[in-house]
């Protein structure tokens, strides 16, 4: 097959790509330039676009003895991640990131391309397996090592670009790849993984949003107030600061009464209302999911699992699907959900599909 390996500049990506060519692919890396000024993104082991990891992307290449190029998304990525990121935290709700440019760019934006240039499929690192079921569907599973399985922020891909997608790394551990890496003279093998959102400079989410945002921000200060008592604990200097179930940086006037701590309860951002209360009052059992994405046949039941963060716990769960919308039964609270978030459902540990999280049913607000 003629294979287009993403090569993100990280060890994950190399490894990748050297055992797709060793798999006896024609293998091409390519790197994504995904800001229109490198120089606003994460420098260093923190990101994940950088002027450095372009060239350890190309340095990786250059050992494994591939063709490398490097590919501008940057105004693609600007409108259909950037500024997705940025509309969603002003309307209250928390998105992913990751998830919107698996969905938008790594394998819609670039894989149109790819297969438009005759390529045959796309490689990354990202650690997940793909199995062909008996039914012939291309199932996508969570990986071996389940401290590095990245199918969450995958839940978003649908049959025909599982049908074109390859993930050498799913069968591996970590360790594992490190030490691969190493034997195959690449010099990314201990270099540190990315963390944090990539376009976030400095890792300040809400500074960033303040300037990003400027007149376009909902709101730019209101009152934070307690839930049982309506008193304002605090002013704040604008919504989009604020994430559902967030505990620090509240900077409350005082202390609750029985000096328990105060969390995000809910978010208004017409009148830059932030309720806080207390953490039990966060616990979720129903959530309504929106804009579905289903890895493969669509189910109108199942009783399963559901995963509401990337790095979060599986919850058991009944999903019952209607049109385009999902009901998410938990049978066990979960705590601190956020509306934007990704609901990703699983049966067992096949990824079934995704959706984004519109609305949750826990103790109301009083």
């Amino acid at each position: 097959m003629r294979v287009l390996a993403a090569m993100s500049g990280g060890v994950d990506s190399a490894v990748a790509a050297a055992r797709a060519a060793e798999a006896g692919h024609d293998v091409t890396g390519i790197h994504l330039a995904l800001s229109r000024n490198p120089q606003s993104y994460r420098s260093g082991a923190r990101g994940c676009c950088t002027i450095e990891d372009s060239n350890d992307a190309r340095r990786a290449a250059d050992v494994i003895g591939i063709p490398f190029y490097v590919w501008d998304l940057s105004e693609r990525f600007h409108e259909d991640v950037v500024e997705d990121f940025l509309a969603e935290y002003a309307a209250g709700r928390t998105p992913n990131p990751c998830l919107r440019c698996n969905e938008k760019i790594k394998f819609a934006a670039v894989l149109d391309r790819a297969l438009g240039l005759g390529f045959d499929a796309v490689a990354t690192g990202h650690y997940a397996r793909l199995v062909t079921g008996a039914d012939g569907l291309v199932e996508m599973h969570r990986a071996v090592d389940q401290g590095k399985d990245q199918s969450y922020v995958l839940g978003v891909l649908d049959q025909d670009q599982l049908r074109h997608s390859l993930f050498p790394l799913g069968g591996s551990t970590k360790d594992d790849v490190r030490r691969e890496a190493a034997a195959r003279g690449l010099l990314v093998a201990a270099k540190p993984d990315s963390h944090d959102i990539c376009f976030v400079a400095d890792g300040d989410n809400a500074g960033w949003l303040r300037e990003k945002l400027g007149d376009r921000a909902p709101n730019h200060g209101g009152a934070i107030v307690d839930d049982d008592t309506g008193e304002v604990l605090g002013r704040h200097e604008g919504t989009y600061g604020f994430t559902i179930g967030q505990r620090k940086g509240l900077r409350l006037g005082r202390p609750a009464a029985d000096g328990s701590p105060r969390f995000v309860l809910d978010i208004e951002p017409v009148s830059g209302t932030v309720t806080v209360g207390p953490r039990e009052r966060l616990a979720v059992h129903r959530l309504r999911g929106t804009r579905p994405r289903w890895c493969g046949s669509i189910p109108d039941r199942l009783a399963g699992t559901v995963q509401l963060r990337a790095h979060g716990e599986e919850h058991r769960a009944v999903l019952t699907r209607d049109g385009d919308q999902v009901d998410i039964e938990l049978l066990e609270p979960a705590y601190g959900i956020a509306p934007g978030q990704a609901a990703v459902v699983y049966d067992g540990s096949r990824v079934v599909g995704s959706a984004t999280i519109a609305a949750t049913d826990r103790v109301a607000a009083r």
